[in-house]
């Protein structure tokens, strides 16, 4: 019979311990290193704590290390499918490695960045992952003085030697325009806002890259003011009041988002879609995929990114010869009904889209 220590209040460690007769050593090691520990001894450790219920004190491990077993994924947003996908990849990779992740939206405002990733320090999390559209330089580099990591996700640092993962943007504009240019497409209106944001320019880049490589398309950039749906409704009306030689015939939004505005915009106004004129999105946003007209748009990879967000920052935190890297993930169109019509997207639906081309600098 296992001697369990006398309990006079809540199950400690050492009862832990002595019900799965292992040592203190180990039941640490269970709950901080599991790799450490062989399966077999660690479900052993397991059936205890959830026999007595033993409840780990965090506060207390956390005081002691100065650090916990957390990380902490700071997001633009949560209403764009990307960032929601880049939480599940994230938390999966985060729990298969001990690890719990803590979620933070900043709604694309700087101030309540800062705000998160102070708060983030203050829970004493192990490093940081920051998926903001900006390099919020200032913001890092202090994050990062106070002795935790911070790797970039969806956004490619220039002034700050720091680890990255983003998905090819250039590749991603020039899919979709190249896509639309197959569909017979020779005037493309390019429907975005904000340049001096990265994945925005980028994508440009790549529209400008597709376009140049075809004599005779051009492109017809149309400032939609914003990068959410109100900015698609503006630019959507926009193109209808057009004339009808002098309107684009083929539609490019920036993000699926404003491109979803743009057919709303389009249909109401008696033009269809996509025999009128074909519209694609870039950043596919899961929101676009339903509807009367699913939206054509370019993969982002957002789990993929989150994961191999979460495995670099482990890295650092772990490996003294750590060397900053930067994860690119490539793009692949995902062709629906808004540029193909109802027909050719069941058709192109039997095609299986391949897994995300990855590269390392």
């Amino acid at each position: 019979m296992v001697h369990v220590p006398r309990r006079d209040g809540p199950p400690s460690v050492h009862h832990v311990a002595a019900r799965a007769g292992v040592s203190l050593a180990t039941v640490s090691n269970v709950l901080n290193h599991p790799e450490r520990v062989a399966d077999s001894t660690a479900a052993r450790v397991h059936d205890a704590i959830a026999e007595l219920g033993y409840t780990p004190n965090r506060n207390a491990r956390v005081l002691a290390s100065g650090s916990s077993r957390s990380i902490g994924l700071v997001v633009m947003s949560l209403r764009n499918s990307l960032f929601s996908d880049m939480v599940n990849g994230a938390q999966l990779a985060a729990r298969k490695r001990g690890f719990t992740l803590l979620i933070a939206s900043s709604e694309d405002d700087l101030q309540a960045q800062g705000e998160h990733l102070a708060y983030l320090e203050s829970a004493r999390v192990s490093g940081i992952l920051l998926a903001s559209m900006t390099e919020s330089r200032d913001q890092v580099e202090l994050t990062r003085r106070h002795g935790r990591p911070v790797v970039y996700v969806n956004f490619a640092p220039t002034t700050v030697d720091a680890c990255s993962v983003v998905v090819d943007n250039e590749q991603a504009g020039f899919l979709a325009a190249e896509h639309l240019i197959t569909r017979g497409c020779r005037r493309i209106g390019f429907v975005s806002a904000r340049a001096e944001l990265q994945p925005v320019a980028l994508r440009r880049a790549g529209v400008l890259r597709a376009i140049a490589g075809h004599p005779g398309v051009e492109l017809v950039d149309i400032d939609a003011g914003d990068i959410d749906p109100p900015g698609g409704t503006h630019a959507g009306s926009r193109i209808a009041a057009m004339p009808a030689d002098e309107r684009p015939d083929g539609v490019l939004g920036v993000t699926d988002l404003l491109a979803m505005a743009v057919v709303s915009e389009l249909r109401a106004a008696g033009i269809r879609v996509p025999e009128d004129i074909p519209v694609s999105g870039c950043d596919h946003n899961s929101v676009a995929w339903g509807g009367a007209v699913p939206l054509t748009s370019v993969t982002m990879h957002g789990a993929e990114m989150g994961a191999a967000a979460v495995e670099l920052l482990l890295e650092e935190l772990t490996d003294p010869m750590h060397v900053h890297r930067a994860v690119v993930l490539g793009s692949e169109l995902v062709p629906r009904e808004s540029t193909l019509g109802r027909a050719g997207a069941a058709a192109a639906r039997t095609a299986t889209p391949s897994d995300p081309r990855r590269t390392e600098a």
